[in-house]
C-alpha cells in the first residue's frame, strides 16, 4: 500500500508527483496492467522466453 504524507504548505502538484513516484517504485501500475487481461500460461511462457532471449542477446552484445 503506497502512502504519502502531505506536508503543511505543500502544493497539490508536489504531493501528486511524490505519490506517482512512490507508486512507480512500488510497481503497482505494472501489476495492475499485468492482471488486467487474462494471459494463457502458454502465452506467458512465450513472452518470458522472448524476454530471456533478448536479454541474452543484449548481454552478448555488451561483451563484444
Amino acid at each position: 500500500m503506497t502512502k504519502i504524507t502531505v506536508y503543511e504548505g505543500e502544493s497539490f502538484d508536489n504531493a501528486m508527483r511524490r505519490f506517482r513516484k512512490s507508486v512507480e517504485r512500488a510497481g503497482i501500475l505494472r501489476d495492475v496492467k499485468k492482471h488486467d487481461v487474462y494471459e494463457k500460461p502458454s502465452e506467458r511462457r512465450k513472452r518470458r522466453h522472448i524476454a530471456a532471449r533478448k536479454k541474452e542477446l543484449k548481454r552478448q552484445q555488451e561483451e563484444i
